[in-house]
């Protein structure tokens, strides 16, 4: 079945794939996009943020397993504190878990990061996890005074002081690009063991190697291309944890999508946002303009747009989780200056019909080619 974008139901047939490891699960994610109203006028910031607070009320109410708040410090992005508005979700929502997508390690302090976290753990009641990144954007570099040059060896001294801190015991640690810590402990303590880390990658293999050396789950961000193209990933993290003779890990993935009754209905509505957005970064970025035809590959079963009706969004979404032995599946639902009803709505349908369907599709036998 064909929409006006030229998109087809994916096909059920994946090639083979690495094992999945742990519960299926599906969440949700977004970068706190300010919006626009149904006049096209832009909301405030501040109503961006609160309406924020309401997608993860709603997801939570419909059965949602993971909401994922990003950080940016630019104007098309609201959410520079993604720990504040956490903790206003733990306050309003159950059993929902909620996490950072991602925390842009390089440009904070673990020690902040961690009391942060704990802070939101202690106000979810244990439903708080961490998505560490280096982030697609730079802005918080010279922000918060740190030099690009140092970019590799940032995250990385960081990231061994975080991995040393995540369960809240006393740390000893020394780098070259933050002040030692001699036996300094670190508050507030947990109650839940140690905060669940993810380590966050967009394409780098060294990247893969490196959440695989720290025994930490990964997160594959897919957000253009195609997915199977990520399946190497998936096996070469495998294969270095078996090295390492470290248990295996879970492995995630997050893209960006839409949902709506119809695929021609959500295909025709994402459109505009979704061109407003590639091209404001193609702007900055040198790419071109994002024409039908591109979009016309990312809607498609192989490409990286999760946007159609319920089933179509749910047999892409169960497809791509068996070529890339993920078991966790998160979609980006915010987009540009998309409105807030538009969110609601396609979030209600991913609770309560994408979701189910493909817990349903997994549990069946994977079809022979």
């Amino acid at each position: 079945m064909s929409n006006a974008f030229g998109t087809g139901r994916p096909s059920d047939v994946p090639p083979p794939a690495p094992e999945r490891i742990g519960p299926v699960q599906l969440g949700l994610d977004t970068f706190g996009d300010v919006t626009e109203r149904p006049d096209g006028s832009l909301r405030s910031d501040a109503q961006s943020i609160r309406d924020v607070i309401d997608q993860a009320v709603l997801a939570d109410e419909v059965g949602i397993d993971f909401i994922g708040v990003g950080e940016h410090h630019r104007e098309d992005f609201v959410v520079s504190a993604p720990e504040v508005v956490l903790a206003a979700i733990a306050a309003r929502t159950s059993r929902i878990r909620m996490g950072s997508a991602v925390t842009v390690l390089s440009s904070d302090d673990p020690v902040r990061v961690y009391e942060r976290f704990a802070t939101v753990d202690a106000l979810s009641d244990g439903r708080a996890e961490v998505i560490l990144g280096r982030g697609s954007f730079t802005e918080s570099f010279p922000l918060f005074g740190y030099d690009l040059s140092d970019y590799e060896v940032l995250f990385e001294e960081k990231l061994q002081l975080w991995n040393a801190l995540r369960a809240g015991d006393p740390v000893t640690w020394s780098g070259t690009k933050r002040a030692s810590l001699t036996d300094q402990d670190v508050f507030p303590k947990l109650e839940h063991g140690p905060i669940p880390t993810w380590i966050g990658v967009g394409g780098s293999p060294q990247s893969v190697i490196r959440a695989a050396s720290y025994g930490l789950p990964l997160f594959l961000a897919i957000i253009g291309g195609q997915p199977a193209q990520f399946a190497p990933f998936s096996r070469l993290y495998r294969q270095a944890l078996d090295q390492l003779e470290i248990p295996q890990q879970p492995i995630a993935m997050h893209s960006p999508g839409f949902v709506a009754e119809t695929d021609e209905e959500a295909a025709e509505r994402y459109w505009p946002y979704h061109k407003a957005v590639t091209d404001r970064l193609g702007r900055e970025r040198g790419w071109p303009p994002l024409d039908t035809a591109q979009y016309q590959a990312g809607l498609s079963a192989g490409g990286s747009l999760y946007v159609g009706s319920p089933e179509t969004v749910a047999r892409k979404i169960a497809r791509n989780m068996r070529i890339l032995g993920v078991s966790r599946f998160d979609m980006r639902y915010a987009t540009g200056r998309l409105p807030h009803e538009d969110m609601m709505r396609s979030i209600e349908l991913y609770g309560t019909r994408v979701a189910p369907r493909v817990r349903e599709l997994l549990a069946e036998p994977v079809p022979v080619p």
